[in-house]
């Protein structure tokens, strides 16, 4: 398939708390020049440049971290899916801080403010990745694996099953001739209620709050909990609603959390450098396995 590289028609500034770190960020994304991909500089270190390529990856603890030399960004999932979805082949993001805004937990803000101006077409055709076999990643203790299979474009399968009563198994769907923006980028991130203290104690999500996450209550508390999870995130008394979640907001799909895991595999997907021509398919997958299949690609290609 052909297509010209795209990039982004004037700069866009996002600024909010990061997830994990709780510290308030600035970042600023910028078009690029064409065959310049994608990268992130840290203009709090000089403008020390980080390039959003899988042998970059750090960290995936929670979230994906890149480092290159010195400079580190963290949590650059969204924003990675975000530029994938929308088209963007070209790039520069400045940021001012060690962790990309979480904003609501999602990628809306980014679709949204890219789609307004739309995009400005470069001289150089994309650059299509194409793999000469099937690569699978697979974690044979929990079963999760990642598939990449050779294909004329690219697409994205995910299927998603914690046991849980409240999810259930869900599975989600996203190609090129899909609408990102409103089908993919809204999708906002989730955390088990059990999970939370021990993240709080972990020194995670300390930017995290009932605006930016969706909370699945899959075992029974009580109100002291409840009261708990109130005082730490700052805000009145909550409930949970009948259908297991907290309720601080409503679901923009009923299958939203699959959605979300499969905005993340977008954007750990994008660290091969470009857009792949494979049907890629993921089970149980997380930023572990997602990113460790961007390096075995990246390593079939060299």
């Amino acid at each position: 398939m052909s297509q010209p590289q795209q990039t982004l028609k004037k700069e866009y500034t996002f600024e909010g708390k990061g997830l994990h770190t709780g510290k308030i960020g600035k970042m600023t994304v910028k078009p690029a020049p064409e065959d310049s991909g994608i990268c992130f500089r840290r203009i709090d270190m000089g403008g020390a440049e980080v390039r959003a390529v899988a042998e970059n990856v750090s960290s995936t603890a929670r979230s994906t971290t890149l480092s290159q030399g010195e400079a580190s960004v963290a949590t650059i999932e969204h924003i990675m899916s975000a530029l994938t979805g929308m088209g963007v082949d070209n790039a520069l993001i400045d940021i001012d801080n060690v962790e990309v805004p979480i904003l609501d937990g999602s990628a809306r803000f980014y679709a949204e403010a890219f789609r307004k101006d739309g995009l400005a077409v470069q001289a150089s055709e994309r650059k299509y990745i194409t793999i000469p076999k099937t690569i699978e990643v697979k974690d044979e203790n929990s079963g999760a694996y990642v598939k990449i299979e050779p294909s004329d474009s690219p697409s994205y399968d995910l299927t998603v099953d914690f046991n849980s009563r409240v999810l259930g198994v869900q599975s989600a769907h996203w190609n090129l001739s899909e609408d990102y923006a409103s089908q993919i980028a809204p999708c906002r991130t989730f955390v088990f209620f059990h999970e939370i203290e021990y993240l709080f104690q972990n020194n995670l999500i300390k930017g995290g709050d009932v605006d930016n996450a969706i909370v699945i209550v899959e075992h029974p508390v009580n109100e002291e909990q409840l009261s708990k999870l109130s005082h730490l995130f700052n805000m009145p008394m909550i409930k949970v609603n009948d259908n297991g979640y907290l309720n601080n907001l409503d679901l923009h799909f009923p299958n939203e959390c699959g959605r979300h895991k499969l905005l993340d595999l977008i954007g750990d997907m994008r660290l091969v450098g470009g857009y792949v021509n494979a049907k890629i398919t993921g089970f149980k997958s997380g930023h572990t396995i997602n990113t460790n299949a961007a390096k075995a690609v990246s390593s079939l290609l060299k």
